[in-house]
């Protein structure tokens, strides 16, 4: 299914807990987003991540915030005092990504408000998959939200992205640092977790999400001729994590067990 697209028409607060400084805006839907800026952090690549995973999790149906592009028109800089947030409205003119804005939300205390074992399992299989990094007991990257769990920012997961030459060693990585996962402990069922998601993530689902990522996102470089190249490599990156056996399946329930 396409991603809605929509501009925005007024910056409204920045969310300074993040490093890449997000920030609420509205749009012209008079929805209120959570805004990813291009120009922000890892820029472009950062943005793919949080796209390609995040309708990953919504494919495998785990909660994730509506996500939509957000044309940013430069000429909201001109009423925005702070430096910092002028600079990079100007530096993200164009297409960003947005995240649904949940009004009343709170962080997810994975000790005290912890999801039932069979999504905590999901949830772990799913960011090993993806080799999420950004979900430890420090940065849980979940809210909970009119009873129940979200997930939100996946802009650190894929990060093979960043290092084509392993593309190989990186789609088989066991990704050991599943270890640190905020739900590891709640995650009693990741063998049928396994079975379950991968199933439901075929070749047919895997394609279009990946289509999804606009052009100008991508950088064909000395690695790809072509945007055409790249986008593939996503896609082929993607099928052979999933391919059997699945050694980041093999170390998530490893570090489990070494963990209660």
């Amino acid at each position: 299914m396409p991603l809605r697209t929509v501009a925005a028409t007024r910056y409204v607060t920045p969310l300074r807990e993040g490093g890449s400084l997000p920030a609420i805006i509205e749009a012209d839907d008079d929805g209120m987003y959570v805004l990813k800026f291009r120009g922000a952090g890892q820029g472009r690549k950062s943005l793919v991540a949080e796209l390609v995973a995040g309708e990953l999790a919504r494919a495998v149906g785990l909660p994730i915030p509506e996500i939509v592009f957000v044309e940013l028109d430069a000429d909201l800089a001109r009423t925005e005092p702070d430096a910092e947030i002028q600079s990079l409205i100007l530096a993200s003119s164009g297409l960003n990504l947005a995240l649904d804005y949940l009004p009343g939300a709170i962080t997810l205390d994975a000790q005290a408000e912890p999801p039932a074992a069979d999504l905590a399992s999901a949830i772990v299989w799913f960011d090993a998959f993806v080799m999420n990094v950004d979900r430890t007991a420090r940065n849980t990257n979940m809210l909970f939200w009119h009873r129940r769990t979200w997930l939100i920012d996946h802009g650190a997961a894929l990060y093979f992205q960043y290092n084509w030459d392993r593309f190989a060693e990186l789609a088989t990585s066991r990704f050991s640092r599943i270890k640190d996962h905020a739900l590891l402990s709640r995650a009693s069922n990741l063998e049928g977790a396994d079975a379950e998601l991968s199933r439901r993530l075929t070749p047919d689902v895997i394609a279009p999400i990946v289509a999804l990522i606009p052009d100008a996102w991508l950088e064909p470089d000395g690695v790809f001729p072509t945007i055409a190249d790249q986008r593939s490599a996503y896609l082929r990156f993607l099928l052979a994590r999933l391919e059997s056996p699945r050694a980041f399946v093999e170390e998530a329930v490893r570090a489990r067990s070494a963990h209660v």
